[in-house]
């Protein structure tokens, strides 16, 4: 099945996720900000945020990528009404964070567990997932809650090329992650099978939480170069900026089996390793994805 998919948003995911739409044969629409963005993909229709009236009332699938502001989720905000009004939708998806369960003391989680969120901006999300959520008497609603994105042009080679790579040592502690490629994999299988109005929670994240020095080492394996010293937690807290602090006072592990078997669709990449791998040999030796 395929149909009108309109993502709101242009960033690295949102083209990621318009690029893998139109190769699987869906008319795709994407909205910016940005007049740049209209030039970065061939068949890919590029609009203005503002200008989305007449887009949402032909799309049959709607995403939305952009993180919630002071007024809430930023589509809904801007386009309720229209997509209230939109008569052919029949799915709407929201790019969330696995963030919203919180600090779990390196506890696992899944898609049944309750949100739990201990920051502004996971607060945020809670709300405009209940946002997105009021929405399913009348549509499917998926809402993806999406761990720490990484892919071709996001990996850690660059900062390991350029001797700025750093371990930070924390035992105990990990992070989860899904490859760019995953999540764009994860919207297809969705949208594929269109399942009735309701509201489903799906957990994009691998099946390895890793230590964050793990990865670093590994990472720098795979170029050939020494792994970076590890860095003592408190120095490294020391000088992290706010968002980054705030990353590493939570500590979770997240299961994603319920979403793979929903949706048919298993994790191509389901490990930093393979992932990892991945992004170097699309990047190439120098280091830029090759498009």
């Amino acid at each position: 099945m395929t149909g009108h998919l309109l993502i709101f948003g242009a960033g690295y995911t949102g083209m990621a996720t318009a690029t893998a739409a139109r190769d699987a044969g869906w008319r795709v629409t994407v909205t910016s900000r940005s007049a740049e963005t209209a030039a970065r993909v061939e068949g890919v229709a590029v609009i203005g945020f503002d200008r989305a009236g007449s887009s949402i009332a032909a799309a049959t699938h709607l995403l939305a990528t952009a993180p919630p502001g002071g007024d809430g989720d930023p589509v809904l905000h801007a386009h309720a009404a229209a997509i209230a009004g939109g008569t052919k939708l029949r799915w709407a998806g929201y790019f969330s964070t696995t963030g919203v369960y919180g600090d779990r003391a390196g506890g696992w989680v899944d898609e049944a567990t309750p949100p739990a969120p201990g920051n502004p901006r996971s607060v945020q999300r809670v709300a405009a997932e209940a946002a997105w959520a009021a929405l399913s008497g009348r549509m499917a609603v998926d809402l993806f809650r999406i761990a720490g994105i990484y892919g071709p042009g996001r990996s850690p080679f660059a900062e390991l090329r350029a001797g700025r790579g750093r371990r930070v040592d924390r035992p105990g502690h990990a992070f989860g992650r899904i490859h760019r490629d995953d999540i764009s994999g994860a919207v297809l299988a969705a949208i594929g099978k269109t399942p009735p109005p309701g509201v489903r929670v799906l957990n994009l994240c691998d099946d390895l939480p890793a230590a964050s020095a793990d990865v670093i080492a590994h990472a720098a394996g795979l170029l050939g170069l020494p792994p970076p010293p590890l860095v003592p937690f408190e120095a490294a807290f020391a000088a992290m900026s706010p968002m980054a602090r705030s990353f590493w006072a939570e500590n979770r592990r997240v299961r994603s089996a319920v979403t793979q078997a929903a949706l048919g669709y298993r994790w191509r990449y389901p490990d930093y390793r393979s992932g990892l791998a991945s992004c170097l040999a699309e990047e190439g030796a120098e280091g830029r994805e090759r498009r």
